[in-house]
């Protein structure tokens, strides 16, 4: 008879040690493999895109000296006033659209609302590119539009070759990304509360600019801080619009890179886009978790 070690009243028997998982293999052995993949695929890259900064076009050192060149370029500076300019206004199109469509879908009833809300998730899956060609087609200077305002004296003109062209693709394609989180914010609106204002005599826009909007503020800004941070780093969209005027952070990346073989000043703008990019997604998942609070 194999003899037992005692045990204690109330206590159970001493389990297998929990830093080991399924097969005794320590569970922190699991997070090896992840933590690798993240090395190798994101924080190498950024370290060298980081490193060479210091670097002249050569790749020789330099210091600050390729820093200073380039945040002093005068035209490095106006794409960083154009890419923000760009940024916000899609941003604002995109938040002024998407609330209005949202507030339709949710609250005025209509037969096909759930196909108008599954085509409007549908853009999503779209090539962004995509969006600046069909707008092309519809209000370049040979498209349908034009052709139908010319004999009557009018035309698109250069629409789409402008900053505006930019916006109302970059408008086209991300107002889902407000659209979105409204209606998951209006399904949970109670609707008892429009009814009590509604008996109180207020009007369909009181109702929406005083009862409606308020409860919808931590969507709005998360969306807004989404789709803003989507604009910034939009590269397809302006390429492909052909707006030559319009010259973004991201444009002006791919044109010292690729064009320039400037990697060192490509490097410095990308580390600048980097850090605007962190501060917004910071903001963003600052007010994403105020809004599931």
């Amino acid at each position: 008879m194999v003899a037992q070690a005692p045990t204690v009243p109330g206590r159970t028997a001493p389990s297998a040690p929990r830093a080991r998982a399924a097969g005794g293999v320590p569970k922190w052995l699991w997070v090896i493999p992840p933590v690798a993949v993240i090395a190798l695929a994101v924080v190498y890259p950024l370290v060298e895109v980081i490193t060479r900064t210091f670097t002249d076009k050569a790749g020789d050192s330099a210091g600050f000296s390729t820093w200073h060149d380039t945040l002093t370029d005068a035209a490095v500076l106006r794409a960083l006033g154009t890419t923000l300019e760009v940024a916000a206004l899609s941003t604002v199109g995109c938040v002024v659209v998407g609330s209005f469509l949202a507030i339709v879908l949710a609250f005025v009833p209509f037969p096909g609302a759930s196909a108008v809300v599954r085509l409007i998730e549908a853009v999503v899956s779209f090539p962004s590119f995509l969006i600046p060609l069909a707008l092309g087609v519809l209000l370049g200077p040979v498209g349908v539009v034009d052709a139908v305002l010319k004999p009557l004296g009018g035309g698109t003109g250069s629409l789409m070759s402008s900053i505006w062209g930019v916006v109302a693709a970059e408008v086209a394609f991300y107002t889902p990304f407000v659209v979105r989180p409204m209606l998951a914010s209006f399904t949970q609106f109670p609707s008892v509360q429009i009814d009590v204002a509604s008996s109180l005599g207020a009007g369909p826009l009181t109702i929406v600019r005083r009862v409606v909007l308020p409860a919808a503020v931590p969507a709005l800004a998360a969306a807004t801080s989404l789709t803003f941070l989507l604009t910034l780093n939009e590269f397809g969209i302006v390429l492909f619009t052909g707006a030559k005027d319009v010259i973004t952070l991201p444009m002006l990346i791919y044109t010292k890179a690729i064009v320039g073989l400037d990697f060192a000043t490509a490097a410095v703008l990308a580390t600048v886009q980097l850090a605007i990019s962190v501060g917004v997604y910071v903001i963003y998942r600052a007010l994403l978790g105020r809004e599931d609070a």
